[in-house]
């Protein structure tokens, strides 16, 4: 039981490691110690719970349920993947991937918990191709729009300045404008807000001076989502 024990632990501290290097490398909010201890501490749980009917249950007296401790991982392990989360101030939701991580390394340690050493070794190694391999697939054999971005743009034109011609303008630079936003300022500018669609292989920089050229605009802001 005790080498059992040991090396389902360790199992599930180096599949949890797997998922924080990739997590680490990518300078997200999962790291390699969340990670391992959350498959370690998902992995003692499980045992914990399968052992506690063998020992406390009393056959024809006692019904319990072998997994009943780790149907509850995946409820506690959702308000460290929330944490994650987070709204940037253009509206934009990023983290999802990394809160999916922090479910996935939960499955793991319960899978490894259970005996199931195959199924989470395979597993593993399909979620990385998912987040590394797989998208650089699809961006190269799929649609164009998998190949491009969106960027978040703040354009600030002078009093007096024609809209409309700005406007012009910015389309005949090849951006394909999707939202657009236009405020009045104290002194007389106009903001002009924007969302972009732009080439992946276009650099941020480039559009900034393209804009930064148009006539009448006083300043340029702009953010890639």
């Amino acid at each position: 039981m005790t080498y059992d024990f040991l090396m389902k632990l360790g199992i599930a501290m180096f599949l949890g490691l797997l998922i924080g290097v990739d997590r680490q490398l990518k300078h997200k909010p999962l790291g390699v110690k969340t990670s391992m201890v959350i498959s370690v501490a998902s992995c003692l749980i499980t045992i914990v719970s399968i052992e506690s009917v063998h020992r406390f249950s009393l056959p024809g007296h006692t019904n319990m349920d072998p997994l009943r401790l780790a149907a509850q991982i995946v409820s506690g392990v959702g308000f460290l993947g929330a944490g994650v989360i987070l709204r940037r101030s253009n509206d934009v939701i990023s983290g999802l991937t990394t809160a999916s991580l922090v479910w996935a390394a939960s499955g793991l340690g319960i899978a490894v918990g259970a005996g199931y050493y195959y199924e989470a070794v395979t597993a593993t190694i399909l979620i990385i191709l998912a987040i590394n391999l797989f998208p650089f697939i699809l961006k190269w054999i799929g649609p164009e729009s998998l190949r491009q971005r969106d960027l978040s743009i703040k354009i600030v034109v002078e009093a007096g300045g024609d809209l409309d011609g700005v406007f012009k303008q910015i389309k005949h630079i090849d951006l394909q404008v999707k939202r657009v936003k236009v405020k009045d300022l104290d002194n007389g500018q106009k903001k002009l807000e924007m969302l972009i669609t732009a080439a992946e292989s276009t650099y941020t920089t480039d559009i900034y001076s393209l804009l930064k050229a148009v006539d009448h605009v006083i300043s340029v802001e702009v953010e890639s989502r």
